[in-house]
């Protein structure tokens, strides 16, 4: 699990809000930058920031430091707050910017969800859902809905989503622990992957985050306030990554020995790729045990590639995800057969399938 240390800006300072109140925002460190790197240096890789003066005007406000983040520390950055059309996701992507989070727009404006998924692909686009209640709210949570946040979350993914950042309001700076119940009961409802966001207040906080089999977790205000030792969350996670069950994407549990009786053979394992609803082969591509297990984690199809010699998530930059069915080995655990739900093309070329060059069929005379 991936642990996103959080820095809001509002006036170029690092402030907290309780419960997404903006009266109640006080400065919690002195320079943005500089706490980037604190971060940085605590071992964390990614980064969550908001630009609160941005969600209330409607566009980019802070992103002069959210840039100063991206160039100076090695650090991927996800930024939210103000982002409402394509032209601000460009001037964020385009400066390096690793993530954008789209929040009121999700609920207001799907179409514009999807063309950024279309453009940039399901890797680079989060959805933020907020929700006070079990309902969505926007606007920097001043616009309540009658929208459920499973229903939203569900509508998401329908789209190409991937990833969900979720909040539960009512937690959000109070230090008194995440909406388990909420988190849980969304994970289970979509295959997303889902980042839990408000209330966490201490390392067992984030285990608890872990133990559901989320993506990821948010941690702000106990940072700050020292409740929460941000390099020793991400020790404990670590460790836990290397120790427990593979908890697959259904829920079920698996032991990492395993997976060791697929790659006897080879450090390599062919995998057939088929579309449940028509029975297409759509492509062969290898898995070394790193991306099975990711595959199995995340519900989606992670590969190896031999001449690049790395892992890559299909459709990551596409759009055209795999999202799978079910997964049987052979007879001889030698090779896998993956059933996969294809959004657009699975070929590179743009064919729906990769077995498009017909070479023999066999003619039938009268």
């Amino acid at each position: 699990m991936l642990i996103f240390p959080a820095i809001d800006l509002k006036d170029g300072m690092c402030v907290r809000l309780v419960k997404g109140d903006y009266a109640t925002a006080h400065k919690v460190a002195e320079d943005p930058l500089q706490t980037a790197k604190t971060f940085e240096a605590a071992g964390a890789k990614w980064i969550h920031m908001v630009d609160l003066d941005g969600a209330k005007a409607k566009k980019p406000v802070n992103a002069k430091i959210v840039f100063d983040v991206v160039k100076n520390t090695g650090l991927k950055v996800e930024i939210g707050g103000g982002i409402r059309d394509m032209e601000t996701i460009a001037y964020y992507l385009n400066h390096g910017v690793s993530r954008v989070i789209l929040g009121s727009v999700a609920l207001k404006n799907p179409a514009l969800v999807k063309e950024a998924i279309d453009q940039y692909g399901s890797e680079r686009i989060v959805v933020g859902i907020d929700a006070m209640h079990k309902k969505v709210a926007a606007e920097g949570w001043t616009d309540q809905s009658e929208i459920d946040y499973i229903d939203l979350a569900k509508s998401m993914e329908k789209i190409g989503v991937r990833y969900i950042i979720f909040t539960d309001i009512s937690k959000d700076g109070t230090l008194s622990g995440p909406n388990l119940e909420q988190l849980h009961a969304l994970n289970q409802a979509v295959s997303c992957q889902i980042v839990a966001s408000g209330g966490i207040s201490n390392l067992q906080d984030v285990i608890n985050c872990k133990d559901l089999g989320l993506y990821g977790t948010i941690c702000g205000k106990a940072i700050y306030t020292g409740d929460l030792k941000l390099a020793e969350a991400i020790d404990a996670v670590q460790k836990q990554d290397s120790s427990k069950k593979i908890i697959t994407k259904s829920g079920a549990e698996l032991l990492p020995e395993e997976l060791d009786r697929f790659f006897v053979k080879s450090e390599l394992l062919p995998a057939i790729v088929q579309e449940a609803g028509t029975k297409e082969v759509l492509m062969l591509a290898y898995m070394n045990r790193e991306s099975l297990q990711k595959t199995l984690e995340t519900g989606y199809t992670w590969f190896y590639s031999r001449s690049r010699q790395e892992l890559w998530n299909k459709g990551a930059t596409s759009g055209h995800l795999q999202k799978v069915v079910s997964m049987h080995g052979d007879c001889d655990d030698d090779t896998l057969l993956i059933v996969v739900e294809q959004t657009g093309a699975a070929c590179h070329t743009g064919s729906h399938s990769c077995f498009f060059h017909e070479i023999w069929r066999e003619q039938h005379g009268e």
